[in-house]
């Protein structure tokens, strides 16, 4: 048995711990034998591929870490093979520039689990030089690092500790994520940035939190939805967003409409 394989007993302990569930719990939500969970996390028995689909449905684990459930069997993910995606990734790929081409005038870029820059509308490419980034692609390190972005956004402090919440929820969601684990280490460690998420907010929470930049003699609020691929259990696809920033008053709209040539 090769060092890999001896991972698995110990990641499918540590996902059961982590969903609090019993070993005859889990063996109810696969549709397993309470013995068959005793021996796959003891090691005396191999999963087989299709038990490892029942298990991470059960454990609802994100499609990244059936992967490594998978790896650590000896098995290779589904991910590493184009081969039956091809097609859908293309077509995946076309929708992405559809809703980004279609948020115009708006700005609209589609990110990684980790909030680094796939692409780009116009309008949001317009938009990041008009506050100051022209090179870096991480959304959360641009924001927070000392700089033009971070100096344009009025309320910092609060969209700090709302990114930083984010990012936490997505390091506990994936525990396996390195990179997400070394940019959140990073982020901690910039100046202010421990502050702002020790600071208690001064006022009641708002339904929907802004942002709030000073871009020249101009107040822009803005607001994001974002968007996922539904339903994916392909870890390249599930993990990107599609982040869309809208007006939150009319002056707002009207500064962007002003933009359209």
């Amino acid at each position: 048995m090769s060092e890999n394989h001896t991972a698995f007993p110990s990641l499918l302990k540590t996902w059961r711990s982590r969903r609090r569930l019993s070993q005859l719990d889990l063996a109810l939500e696969a549709g397993l034998s309470q013995r068959h969970i005793s021996f796959l996390e003891t090691g005396r028995s191999q999963p087989s591929r299709a038990a490892i689909a029942q298990l991470g449905f059960a454990l609802q684990m994100p499609a990244a870490e059936i992967d490594t459930l998978l790896i650590s069997a000896g098995f290779a993910a589904p991910s590493m093979d184009t081969r039956w995606s091809a097609d859908t990734r293309t077509a995946v790929q076309a929708s992405i520039d559809h809703v980004l081409a279609g948020h115009e005038p708006f700005p609209a870029f589609s990110v990684d689990r980790i909030w680094s820059i796939q692409k780009a509308n116009a309008a949001a490419q317009s938009f990041f030089g008009e506050i100051g980034n022209v090179t870096e692609l991480n959304i959360l390190r641009a924001i927070m690092m000392p700089g033009p972005v971070r100096d344009s956004l009025v309320n910092w402090q609060p969209n700090t500790r709302a990114l930083m919440r984010l990012l936490e929820m997505e390091v506990a969601r994936r525990p396996n994520d390195l990179d997400a684990q070394a940019l959140l280490k990073e982020l901690v460690e910039l100046p202010g940035v421990r502050e702002a998420l020790e600071s208690a907010p001064t006022s009641a929470p708002v339904p929907v939190l802004t942002m709030n930049f000073t871009v020249g003699d101009a107040d822009l609020n803005l607001f994001s939805m974002i968007a996922t691929i539904g339903m994916s259990a392909d870890a390249a696809l599930d993990d990107i967003r599609i982040e869309t920033l809208l007006p939150a008053d009319d002056a707002t709209r009207n500064w962007f409409l002003a933009r359209v040539h």
